[in-house]
């Protein structure tokens, strides 16, 4: 409601300028909120930004503006602050009654997809609590698209011929000397992540103390890629193993994906092939004759990036697209699956049924042969493509960028956008508790650094596990007369809660050290502290069932006059105009790209609702229209919280 007439006093505002001064061109004029309170609940600072272009003082201009702009609906006055400000203030009865009706927003949206690639672990270990930040940020930020009505489509890219299985697969040719089969059986009979996750760190730990083992990866990516030999087969058996703990994982927290690509299906299916001619007919790469780079396709520096460095920190490096022994660099096949997510490679995959989730949703994955009618289904052809990968792949962002600009595709290397965030470490208590051995020095760091290639680092579902184990302990000692099973499950959903909240309350330019304590905290900014406003909000409303009373029927009680009368209350009115703000909350949230101001609402909103729940006896107000008032307050507080932990990605327990 507060967004719906927030643009429709922007538009009204805007019309009026271009009609008097004849600039604007109808753009929506800019908003704020007003310093304090008193000075109403919207304020536009127009006459200021017209004052130059005009020549002509701020405070005529507004002046000018106010006695043209005429009534507004929703609006009760426009005043003139200071020196050219214009403060409005709402009609309080048409905006509680707008909201009591279920006033909304009809957004004239486009028909365009957004494609948002996110998670993308490496098929070769268990996932990590670094993974875990960019699934939740690339999931928030999908929920929050389509929380406002957009088309979204997620994609979580699996690189299942890289080097990262190679090195697994080199582990287990070359440490273990297993077969393809023998490895299968071992997916059905251990937690495989885990055991890959170990064999991982002994091959690193192998080419560190024998360099010349290096060559048995490159023979293995060479392998791999042709796709014929048995160490082909193991390498799918690996990777797809682990895809599907992943899974697993991530449907702990909630989180889903329609498709995964897979890099296999990109070489095989010629995406590749095509992209590399593309990229050779225009010159966007060329044939390295001479220096390091003899043999390769590279990409010359001045194309992606002026001034720069690479990921190695060496200058203005050219970089490698194919290399001398033929094999692909990641970034080579990025660009290939960024012109498919556009629509631009004139190829399609294959695609088969993945799995099905608990919830009922499908997941799809692609092959290189014919497994369904490519009419029932099908991805790609985005609009905007959100790629969610660390600031450290910046670089390589970059350059894939640069490949579609090369190819003349402006338009879509604009909207090809890199949704970045920093890394997680983990707080030296968090380390303790984990059973991570540290150092003096580390213990007094601020953070600890992981690394899974050397096998110091904290898999995700241990992580989750010890949230649970730590939750349900509180729980637990609260409710000792509920059963077990009961406790488990709010165990579970304040675990997630304070996981998820922890990983998206910091914007994605900071480090973030993890820490049980700070996320598991029922007060303070945490995600339990979210759920235990709308735990209190749902009590209530229990208590007046409990009492025999139902809730009224608002529609017939609280007319406009009425909400008008109680809203007189300052008190009852801010928390109101707090708590209607998601809408506004997440537009802002999308057009800034940081899911963390979403949470912040949230955090904002439990404080609104515990004001409202220490200033109001509801369930004991005496005056009948009072009463009604405060149970319409607080049935709304609980439908707003429930829908801004829905963004979130956050169920509220039944208690806590």
């Amino acid at each position: 409601m507060f967004h719906l007439l927030e643009k429709r006093i922007a538009q009204a505002v805007a019309s009026r300028i271009e009609a008097l001064y004849g600039v604007g061109e109808g753009k929506p004029a800019q908003t704020e909120q007003p310093k304090q309170t008193t000075f109403g609940e919207i304020a536009m600072p127009a006459a200021f930004q017209l004052a130059r272009q005009l020549k002509k003082a701020p405070k005529q201009i507004a002046e000018q503006l106010s006695s043209a702009v005429g009534t507004i609906e929703g609006v009760s006055a426009i005043e003139i602050a200071g020196n050219g400000y214009l403060n409005l203030r709402l009609d309080r009865g048409y905006y509680a009654a707008g909201l009591l009706a279920g006033v909304k927003e009809e957004e004239v949206r486009s028909n365009e997809k957004i494609i948002v690639e996110h998670t993308n672990i490496n098929p070769n270990k268990a996932a990590h609590i670094g993974h875990l930040r960019n699934a939740i940020l690339g999931d928030t930020f999908v929920r929050m698209l389509r929380s406002t009505g957009r088309t979204v489509e997620v994609q979580n890219y699996i690189d299942n011929t890289g080097v990262q299985v190679a090195d697994v697969v080199v582990g287990f040719r070359h440490l273990e000397h297993k077969t393809a089969t023998e490895v299968r059986e071992l997916t059905k009979t251990t937690r495989f992540d885990y055991l890959c996750w170990d064999l991982y760190a002994r091959i690193s730990s192998y080419y560190a103390d024998h360099p010349e083992a290096k060559q048995w990866r490159l023979d293995m990516l060479h392998s791999i890629e042709e796709g014929h030999s048995e160490d082909a087969e193991l390498a799918h058996v690996v990777a797809d193993a682990i895809v599907k703990t992943h899974l697993a994982t991530m449907w702990r927290l909630h989180i889903v994906y329609d498709v995964l690509p897979r890099e296999s299906e990109i070489l095989h299916l010629q995406f590749w092939a095509t992209a590399f001619e593309q990229l050779k007919q225009r010159k966007a790469i060329y044939f390295e004759n001479q220096g390091k780079n003899k043999g390769c396709w590279v990409m010359p520096s001045s194309a992606f990036r002026e001034g720069g460095t690479d990921e190695g920190g060496e200058g203005d490096e050219s970089k490698v697209i194919v290399r001398s022994n033929g094999t692909v660099t990641y970034v080579g096949k990025d660009i290939a699956y960024q012109l498919w997510k556009f629509g631009l490679l004139g190829k399609d995959f294959h695609y088969r049924k993945w799995h099905i989730y608990p919830n009922g949703h499908q997941v799809w994955a692609s092959t290189d042969s014919v497994q369904v009618s490519k009419d029932e289904h099908h991805f790609g052809g985005g609009a905007r493509v959100y790629n969610v990968i660390d600031s450290r792949q910046s670089y390589l962002q970059d350059v894939v960028v640069a490949g579609l600009r090369a190819l003349d595709y402006t338009r879509q290397a604009e909207n090809s956008i890199h949704f970045s965030y920093e890394m997680v470490a983990l707080s030296p208590r968090t380390c303790v508790e984990m059973g991570i051995e540290l150092s003096d020095e580390d213990k007094k760091r601020p953070y600890v650094e992981v690394s899974g290639r050397k096998g110091l680092g904290v898999k995700a579902d241990d992580l989750i596990d010890k949230l649970i184990e730590k939750a349900l302990e509180e729980v637990t000692s609260r409710h000792l007369d509920e059963a077990p099973e009961k406790n488990r499950s709010a165990a579970e959903q304040i675990a997630i809660a304070a996981l998820r909240y922890f990983m998206l309350k910091y914007t994605r330019n900071s480090v973030i050290a993890f820490d049980f304590g700070e996320a598991l905290s029922f007060v303070g900014e945490t995600g339990p502290y979210v759920q235990y406003a709308t735990v209190r909000a749902r009590n209530i409303l229990r208590k007046l069932a409990d009492r025999g009373e139902s809730l009224p029927d608002f529609a017939a009680v609280l007319s406009r006059e009425a909400m008008s009368r109680q809203l007189a209350n300052e008190d009852c009115w801010q928390l109101l105009l707090q708590a209607s703000k998601a809408d506004s909350a997440i537009e802002r949230a999308v057009a800034s790209g940081e899911p963390a101001h979403v949470a912040r609402f949230a955090f904002d909103l439990a404080q609104a609702f515990s004001s409202f729940y220490q200033k109001f006896h509801v369930l004991d107000e005496p005056d009948p229209e009072k009463k009604a008032f405060l149970l319409w307050m607080t049935d709304y507080f609980r439908a707003q919280l429930e829908r801004t932990l829905d963004v979130l990605g956050v169920e509220a327990p039944e208690y806590m």
